[in-house]
């Protein structure tokens, strides 16, 4: 009988330690679980607006990567208030997060914001938009200087030389505009090109370029072309043109590749648009953005430097593509940015 009892309790000890070790063991692995969320990269993203149509876009493609690769996103909207962004800028400093990535409302008026965040060991991207006058971690656009020159040599071809052209610009505080228009007045003057006017839209407000048309007649009875900041200008321009029965009569040149505008271009009421592969931009600030908040360095061929004002900058800049008529089919519709049956909507009898 005391031998039974003392296999019993033997029996009974070795099951305690068995469940012991497989308690440690669930307890070891909630742990590990626990520490690998509390080490996923964090990475705040602040955007201007979602008033233009591609930063949908940006941010979709954005967040998938960063997730893929590890990282969580927290993306904020600041609906073009610079004061807003700055807040949400200390958000993010307060919640500790490893990268801020900025698509700024206004260019100058973020260094010291900038600097805050460097200070809490946060590295910045500027995104789309550089930042002046901060030495932030990283810029990555589009070659903007190219997308002046691709708009300005889009009218020329449309027999442009020699006649009078009205810029409708973007906002003015948005450091991209004037590097779009300076690469577009080079070309314009090379072909004496006119320049009757040159406003710019506060904000982006694309309800400007309508108010621009309708507040300024003669100015309007006189250009032979528009050059519109983005599509969203453009859309608003055309449809004033379209009052004044002038639309396809003015050319008009756009960029961002919207599909309204891919739409007028098949119509004949838009000349081009320039095509920005946000997929191919977001994707790489995604991976940027994931290697800075890991230290690792921003290597490629494609990494050169820009001077931002007071310092310089690493700088990853894409190539846009021209688009009209002539390749709507190959690059928007061949690459799904839009469909076919979408971009030739209003002329069914005219698609390929």
């Amino acid at each position: 009988m005391f031998r039974g009892m003392k296999r019993a309790l033997s029996a009974c000890m070795a099951l305690c330690l068995l469940l012991g070790v497989t308690a440690c063991g669930n307890v070891q692995k909630e742990n590990q679980v626990k520490e690998q969320e509390e080490k996923k990269i964090q990475i705040g993203m602040s955007f201007d607006s979602f008033v233009i149509e591609r930063w949908q876009r940006d941010r979709d493609i954005f967040v998938s990567v960063a997730k893929e690769l590890g990282a969580e996103v927290n993306v904020q909207n600041a609906n073009g208030d610079v004061e807003e962004q700055k807040k949400q800028i200390d958000y993010f400093i307060q919640k500790g997060m490893d990268v801020i990535v900025i698509i700024c409302i206004d260019s100058d008026s973020l260094k010291d914001s900038v600097e805050k965040a460097q200070e809490a060991g946060i590295r910045i991207l500027s995104y789309d938009r550089l930042i002046v006058d901060a030495q932030v971690d990283l810029y990555i656009s589009f070659d903007n200087a190219m997308v002046g020159t691709m708009m300005a040599e889009a009218l020329i071809d449309e027999g442009l030389a020699g006649g009078k052209v009205v810029m409708i610009g973007g906002s003015p505080t948005d450091n991209n505009v004037p590097m779009v228009e300076g690469a577009f007045r080079e070309v314009m003057k090379e072909n004496q090109v006119s320049i009757l006017d040159a406003v710019h839209a506060e904000g982006w407000k694309a309800e400007e370029a309508a108010n621009y048309i309708y507040e300024h007649p003669s100015v309007i009875a006189e250009t032979d072309a528009i050059m519109c900041g983005n599509d969203d200008l453009a859309t608003q321009a055309v449809r004033a043109l379209a009052e004044k029965r002038k639309a396809g009569d003015i050319l008009v040149v756009g960029q961002d590749a919207d599909l309204a505008a891919c739409q007028r271009i098949v119509e004949g009421t838009q000349v081009m648009t320039v095509y920005k592969p946000v997929e191919k931009l977001a994707a790489r600030a995604a991976e940027a953005a994931v290697a800075l908040a890991r230290d690792e360095e921003i290597a490629g061929a494609d990494v050169k430097m820009i001077e931002n004002g007071a310092f310089t900058v690493p700088y990853i800049g894409l190539e846009p593509v021209r688009v009209d008529k002539s390749n709507i089919d190959e690059v928007i519709i061949g690459s799904g940015f839009h469909l076919k049956e979408d971009v030739y909507l209003n002329v069914p009898g005219q698609m390929p």
